[in-house]
């Protein structure tokens, strides 16, 4: 028997064997392992996939006026329909206090309990926890807002155009092209906002781009015209190319056709059912207060609304009223240097701007453009030197080689209003 054993123990035939059967509990308990780390992983991802969607959701209801709990509860379904059976007592639903940074937060906690395929036979199945936070965030400034509220195109921005605005813009188009930047276009606007999608192309350099915002208020919606504009007694000035007319006095006119010298003196100037039309060899000089108001003394709501037409060779000058009245009182237009009546219509079309800038590098805006409800097209081949300039439009269209450069202070006039955007906190 000892020669036996001896002889075994010096025959090297079959280690391999011997060795591989004792590792091989070590090598299937790692696959097993493994298997449910991945499992358990995936698991973890879809939960809080989950909490994320269903956080939002509740602040986006908060937003529209409905129960944050109803909308969580709604968005769930969703998920539970998709393989997802929570835990007795979950979702833990919670709105935290709000901060001075943001509000109307809303915390979901979900919990999940499932067996997983090597370790159930060793132990119970395992609880896995998944919360989120979301809440309503300032977003940042916005100088151009885009009213547009259907699934057209809010903001274009196409050909050659360069605009360095220094601000946001932001656009209530529902599209999934809400905000496009295509061509050669260059924009330098921070941050780009809808509340539909964003077309990402290299054309938007380093803005931060934020699909699927909250909507942007009218930050206009409360001025009101002066209703006592009639009657309007006021010729079209029509001033010729080479002719320099007195001062211009505020007032009601029937157009307001420009193709010389003129000066405006400091006011607000009706234009009644006609359109303001400068010219290529317009040279205006505004900058001592004025605003400009495309209107109708008819009372009628299908009252005719005239346009702006800028050519790209006039020299226009502008800047808005700052006297100190408030907003919201009939006739305060502090901070906008034109304003057309809401009851301008809208033809729906992106590919037609009723109201075109074509300004050049001689031309330059301080205050706001108010078109609520139609388009404003800049194009040509020139500059736009603008200061604290905003643009309130239902659409808007950057086109040819315009190139529009925005500088303001802090303390500008008007401010630009404030973006709010539903983010993740936690």
């Amino acid at each position: 028997m000892r020669h036996f054993l001896r002889k075994l123990w010096n025959d090297k035939r079959g280690n391999a064997l011997v060795i591989a059967g004792a590792a091989l509990p070590l090598v299937v308990g790692s696959a097993g392992l493994a298997t449910d780390t991945i499992q358990w992983t995936m698991w973890k991802r879809q939960l809080q996939r989950a909490a994320d969607s269903a956080a939002m959701a509740g602040v986006y209801a908060k937003v529209a006026g409905q129960d944050r709990n109803g909308a969580v509860n709604a968005d769930l379904v969703y998920n539970q329909n998709t393989g997802i059976t929570l835990e007795t007592g979950y979702p833990k639903i919670s709105f935290p206090a709000d901060t001075a940074d943001w509000d109307s937060a809303v915390r979901v906690e979900l919990a999940v309990k499932r067996n997983l395929a090597f370790s159930s036979m060793f132990t119970t199945a395992p609880t896995i926890v998944a919360s989120a936070t979301a809440a309503i965030a300032d977003s940042g400034e916005y100088c151009v807002v885009s009213l547009e509220n259907t699934a057209v195109t809010g903001i274009l921005n196409s050909g050659n155009s360069n605009l360095d605005l220094g601000c946001g813009m932001i656009t209530n188009s529902t599209s999934l092209n809400a905000a496009i930047a295509t061509g050669s276009a260059t924009v330098n606007a921070s941050p780009v906002a809808a509340v539909g999608g964003i077309q990402a192309s290299k054309q938007w350099g380093n803005s931060t781009l934020l699909p699927f915002t909250i909507a942007q208020d009218d930050p206009f919606a409360a001025v009101k015209m002066d209703t006592t504009i009639t009657p309007c007694n006021k010729n079209d000035p029509k001033v010729n190319p080479n002719e320099t007319v007195p001062d211009l006095e505020p007032g009601c006119y029937k157009g307001f056709t420009i193709n010389g010298t003129v000066k405006l003196k400091p006011g607000t100037y009706y234009i009644d059912a006609g359109d303001i039309d400068f010219g290529a060899q317009a040279k205006v000089d505004g900058t001592a207060g004025v605003t400009l108001v495309l209107t109708n003394s008819s009372a009628s709501t299908t009252a005719t609304i005239g346009n702006l037409k800028m050519n790209g060779s006039a020299q226009v000058n502008l800047k808005a009223p700052k006297t100190g009245c408030t907003l919201g009182n009939a006739g305060c237009f502090d901070g906008i240097v034109m304003f057309q009546d809401r009851r301008a219509t809208d033809d729906g079309s992106t590919s037609n701007s009723p109201n075109q800038v074509n300004g050049n590098s001689s031309s330059s805006m301080r205050g706001a453009l108010y078109f609520p409800n139609q388009q404003v097209g800049f194009n040509g081949n020139g500059g736009l030197v603008t200061d604290c300039f905003m643009l309130v439009s239902r659409r808007v269209d950057f086109k040819g080689n315009m190139n529009l450069k925005n500088t303001c202070k802090k303390d500008g006039d008007p401010p630009p209003p404030t973006g709010r955007h539903v983010r993740l906190v936690a």
